[in-house]
């Protein structure tokens, strides 16, 4: 009975390395896939690391906003709203244009990334 409990417990502690590892590689891809969209779609005016200094960014005016401390208490849904309609269709600057061509998980993805810059 003692090795079946010890040979049941190894395979609990594999089976919880290989999660771990699994949603280690899954985090990374998904990160990596929502740096692409960002950088695809708003590092030109946001710039970067989300301040607004973009090179496109810098000839708009209002300026880009930074994202440090525009969205500051802002909920997901709110961040989500913006990037999916656009600034004008929220009370915000023309010049942030909706990304209606991106899926919904697509969004969430860059509304995650954008919140940890």
């Amino acid at each position: 009975m003692r090795k079946v409990s010890t040979l049941v417990a190894k395979g609990i502690a594999i089976g919880a390395t290989a999660g771990t590892l699994t949603a280690a590689v899954t985090s990374y891809v998904w990160a990596a896939g929502a740096q692409d969209l960002y950088n695809d779609n708003c590092a030109s005016c946001h710039g970067p690391s989300g301040k607004g200094d973009g090179p496109a960014g810098k000839m708009l005016q209002p300026a880009p906003a930074n994202f440090a401390t525009a969205l500051k208490g802002k909920t997901d849904d709110y961040i989500k709203k913006i990037i999916k309609e656009g600034g004008a269709a929220n009370g915000k600057s023309a010049n942030m244009p909706p990304a209606s061509d991106l899926t919904d998980d697509q969004i969430k993805s860059l509304v995650d990334y954008i919140k940890h810059l």
